[in-house]
């Protein structure tokens, strides 16, 4: 009988095994158009490099809290 100070009174088995997570897409959001390749609608205000987040209703630039609307049919 194993006696353990303090904590719970359970068996430890030891460390888990490491589960391998799936690696991101990345490339899935770029779209090559000739030589270029474009990820997305740029901001606005913050000028190249940040780019709008895509979301269902909108779409939103996360820095400086710019928001563009889309029309519903």
């Amino acid at each position: 009988m194993a006696t353990s100070f303090g904590g719970s009174s359970k068996d430890q088995k030891g460390k888990k095994p490491h589960k391998n997570k799936p690696t991101s897409k990345k490339y899935a959001k770029y779209s090559v158009e000739g030589t270029k390749a474009k990820k997305g609608k740029s901001c606005p205000r913050c000028g190249l490099g940040i780019f709008l987040a895509v979301h269902k209703d909108r779409l939103y630039c996360g820095k400086c809290h710019y928001t563009e609307f889309t029309k519903k049919i």
